[in-house]
């Protein structure tokens, strides 16, 4: 199983929530979040007085899949989160060793 959480703008979290509906992706933790990257920020004006936004708001996604997904799974978030603008975001994908659901206690690939 994969664990792929993307961090991407905020105004594509829903044409990146019903492409994964779409492809039979059930279920995803989605937080807010800041942070910076190489754009490092940038300069607003507020009734006239300038001042520096350091940590950008972003959406962080996280969702496990069966490995066999995984690669779908991250073509789908890059052409739907993708502006081609600096600040798109960031796709991390890493191993998972067991799942387990609380309630009935299943594990492996059916506790997704």
């Amino acid at each position: 199983m994969k664990k792929i959480e993307a961090i991407i703008q905020p105004f594509k979290l829903y044409d990146v929530m019903d492409a994964l509906n779409a492809l039979e992706i059930n279920g995803m933790t989605v937080t807010e979040v800041k942070g910076f990257g190489r754009q490092k920020g940038h300069i607003e004006v507020y009734r006239g007085a300038e001042y520096q936004i350091r940590l950008l708001p972003k959406i962080k996604m996280e969702i496990v899949v069966a490995d066999s997904k995984a690669e779908e799974v991250v073509k789908v978030i890059i052409s739907k989160a993708k502006t081609g603008k600096i600040g798109d975001g960031k796709i991390f994908v890493s191993d998972v060793d067991k799942v387990i659901r609380i309630r009935t206690e299943e594990q492996g690939e059916g506790a997704i």
